[in-house]
């Protein structure tokens, strides 16, 4: 099998660096914690221009119809320059509920704006009592004429306070933790009784509690069959999933590069660091666990459009147990040979190791995606 990028990958990778190189890393993000949006509106239009927003939307809906291996090679991009604008939620979360199961008029009002990037979509998926359950949800919808009132909390829902319409799984029938009668609607960011409640994350980035309180959608707003919405949240948050391990192996990268150039450069006892055997075990150790976390990275972007739901799982559960291990492994070797400024805000490691740490636990940390693997297999 021929694992090497094609040539158009390659133009993608090269367009994908230089434009982190130019435009984004640790001061770049510094200065957006304080803003409104916390990203670059300047950005997510040049990525527009760039055709990024268009890359996995098929070509008859004004995409590039591109491959989730397309898609891994812009997100390692990304992971390496800590890019903070919503591209997984509207382009891979939110755009994939809608190739998924959205309606022909659903996908021809809402995708060509976000590939123009004149739309921004966030998903509420996750709830307080669900952990990572994406079938747990006491979020309900009733009917209400032709149309539904939406009641819950939806929580840590990425860029939702920025975006501009939020998709919103909800209950229409049954139990709360039934994986049947879940349903997923589009509802305005404005529309009344939501409520917003914006914060910063860990790593930088933003997300949002919402809180809907009668909020009243129409009939257009419902994506897909009523009651057989869990597929297709499945699915996209697996398109997800395989996204953000791209991503965490650009973060890693440079995590590994970064320590082996300063063990150059810190002298000890009238000599580099990088000379002390035990050191250099470390760091190799550090080099082996990155190789181990590229290699199921790149197993998920094969896997993830499998029609073979149990081989799909193994290999998005799989690879997001290895990047969850690896990703800590790395991080915290990275901190530790960078001595106690490992962790202030002026160095990089500290970042690279927060946005690992943020990776681990979206959609599903270790412990649970162990579960998941054991249950596939």
């Amino acid at each position: 099998m021929d694992l090497s990028f094609s040539e158009e990958q390659q133009l993608l990778r090269d367009s994908a660096e230089r434009f982190v190189d130019q435009n984004c890393g640790t001061e770049y993000l510094r200065g957006l914690r304080d803003t409104e949006d916390g990203f670059s509106r300047d950005h997510w239009k040049t990525m527009a221009e760039l055709g990024w927003l268009a890359l996995p939307f098929a070509e008859d809906n004004g995409g590039l119809d591109g491959t989730p291996v397309d898609t891994l090679v812009l997100m390692e991009a990304f992971g390496r320059g800590l890019v903070v604008e919503p591209y997984l939620p509207t382009v891979i979360l939110g755009g994939g509920v809608l190739q998924a199961a959205g309606s022909a008029a659903q996908i021809e009002s809402m995708v060509e704006p976000i590939i123009e990037g004149n739309l921004l979509l966030a998903v509420g998926y996750a709830e307080p009592q669900a952990r990572f359950d994406l079938f747990d949800v006491a979020t309900t919808a009733a009917k209400d004429g032709d149309g539904y009132v939406l009641n819950g909390h939806k929580a840590v829902v990425i860029h939702g306070a920025t975006a501009d319409k939020i998709i919103i799984s909800a209950r229409t029938s049954g139990n709360r933790r039934d994986k049947d009668g879940i349903s997923l609607f589009i509802v305005d960011s404005d529309a009344s009784g939501l409520d917003k409640r914006p914060y910063p994350t860990v790593d930088g980035s933003r997300a949002a509690e919402i809180m809907l309180d009668n909020v009243k959608v129409g009939a257009d707003a419902l994506i897909g069959t009523e009651g057989q919405g869990l597929a297709p949240l499945e699915k996209a948050v697996d398109h997800a999933i395989a996204a953000l391990c791209a991503e965490a192996v650009g973060a890693m990268k440079v995590l590994l590069d970064t320590t082996v150039e300063y063990t150059k450069t810190r002298e000890q006892f009238g000599q580099p660091i990088s000379r002390f055997q035990v050191l250099r075990h470390r760091m190799a150790d550090m080099m082996m666990e990155y190789e181990q976390a590229k290699s199921m990275a790149l197993v998920a972007a094969l896997k993830v459009d499998s029609d073979d739901a149990e081989e799909r799982r193994k290999a998005i559960s799989g690879a997001k147990v290895q990047i969850g291990k690896s990703g800590k492994f790395v991080g915290q070797q990275a901190v530790q040979l960078h001595g106690g400024m490992g962790m202030t805000d002026e160095l990089s490691v500290g970042h690279y190791f927060k946005r690992l740490t943020m990776i681990d636990v979206l959609f599903g940390n270790v412990d649970h995606h162990l579960k998941q693997f054991s249950a596939a297999a």
